[in-house]
Parts: structure tokens; C-alpha cells; sequence
């Protein structure tokens, strides 16, 4: 587990462009840049862990980052994106990625980590029952343009 360096984009694009796809989101180059641009700089709010295999290659990413609670008067994290190379799944990638985004949440006093998952996506949803609650919340979306 480690944070991102500056060689590490174009295996980060990499990942996340195959996160993009399985999501059917198009991800524009100026987008992907922008995205990295957030990453590296230590004052923008998104965060990411990345995580390596065995031989150092970067297997999987995680982008986060802090939320108000008003209604509970604190600090939340939330999980925007979590992917791992599917020639990495069931290695354990996954569940050191969220220990250390749980330590992450832990040593900033945020009080949870929220995240969204697509209804069909099966997988994920058996490996995140292993870790967190399923919410009563319904998700919605408001265009803006």
C-alpha cells in the first residue's frame, strides 16, 4: 500500500480507464489529467491509494475523500472509486486497499466510509458485505446542464 508517485500514471490511467469502462463512463484525456492533477496535489481534497502486487506492479486504486455530516456534526469519507486489475482480484488486493482506507479514515477522526456500488455488480457487493452495512439510502442524480 502506498500513496501515488509521479511515475505511476500511466499505469494509474491504465487502471482507471478500465474502471471508466466497466462503468460505461468515457473518460476524455484532459478528464484523466485533470483527475491526476487532483491526486498529486497535497492541498485538492481527493485522495488515492494505490496497491501493489508482488512484483511491484500496481495492481489497484482507491480515490477518496472528506464529506461534512451536518446532521451528525462530523467528518465522513467517501469512497469514489475502487478498482483492481482483474488478474489481481481474489488476491487480497481489495482487502488491503479498504484496511488501509480504514486506518486512513481512522487516523483523520472521519467517523465512516461511504461508498456506491452499481445494483448488478455482484462481486463487489459480496466482498464490501464483508466489510460494511448496506444503507437504507436511495442514491439520486440531479443534471445541472
Amino acid at each position: 500500500m502506498r500513496a501515488p508517485r509521479d511515475g505511476d500514471f500511466a499505469r494509474w490511467r491504465e487502471l482507471y480507464q478500465q474502471y471508466a469502462d466497466f462503468y460505461e463512463e468515457p473518460q476524455a484525456d484532459e478528464s484523466t489529467a485533470l483527475v491526476w492533477s487532483w491526486i498529486q496535489d497535497p492541498q485538492h481534497e481527493v485522495g488515492c491509494l494505490l496497491v501493489e502486487d508482488r512484483d511491484g506492479l500496481v495492481a489497484g486504486l482507491a480515490h477518496y475523500r472528506p464529506f461534512a455530516r451536518p446532521l451528525d456534526a462530523s467528518t465522513g469519507c467517501f469512497l469514489d472509486d475502487l478498482f483492481v486489475h482483474p488478474a489481481q482480484r481474489g488476491t487480497g488486493a481489495v482487502d488491503a486497499l479498504l484496511s488501509e482506507l480504514r486506518t486512513t479514515a481512522q487516523d483523520k477522526g472521519w467517523g465512516i466510509v461511504r461508498w456506491i456500488t452499481a445494483e448488478d455488480n455482484h462481486r463487489a457487493r459480496a466482498k464490501y458485505d464483508q466489510y460494511a452495512t448496506r444503507t437504507r439510502w436511495v442514491t439520486y442524480e440531479m443534471a445541472t446542464y
